[in-house]
């Protein structure tokens, strides 16, 4: 795996991954920044609950649940002092479908967490406390 950050001027970065897709990277105006992209440790969170996501509609689909949408909403902490490094992450899933089993989400979101998601693996191992919860929206 392999990415390339290029500075294009003040705090703004182009990244560019494997795929070749490109990130817009950027700092808020106080720190020099032009608001032109996310932040660096606003996509962790995003790389986060991209790995989570992915590995519960998988582990749902595989499960043969009907599931229409899933969105996760993350919220997290961030340490005082620098370096401001992340505490506390909380995922909350929110799973649409139909007839859709609550232990059979959990059983998806728990394996995500304790099996598959690389991120959240690598970032509990840094001391960051995960946790995570989930609704289920019921369509007709």
């Amino acid at each position: 795996m392999h990415a390339k950050i290029q500075w294009r001027d003040k705090v703004h970065f182009e990244a560019t991954a494997d795929s070749g897709h490109t990130v817009l990277i950027d700092g808020p105006p106080n720190g020099g920044g032009e608001n032109r992209g996310p932040r660096p440790m606003e996509l962790v969170l995003i790389g986060l609950g991209g790995c989570a996501s992915y590995d519960v509609v998988n582990i749902l689909e595989k499960a043969r649940q009907n599931i229409v949408d899933c969105v996760t909403e993350i919220t997290a902490t961030r340490a005082e002092s620098i370096p401001q490094v992340f505490e506390t992450i909380h995922l909350h899933f929110v799973v649409t479908g139909k007839s859709l089993k609550d232990a059979v989400v959990e059983r998806a979101i728990r394996l995500s967490a304790d099996k598959y998601c690389s991120a959240s693996k690598m970032l509990e191992r840094g001391g960051v406390k995960i946790t995570h919860d989930f609704e289920i929206i019921e369509v007709g």
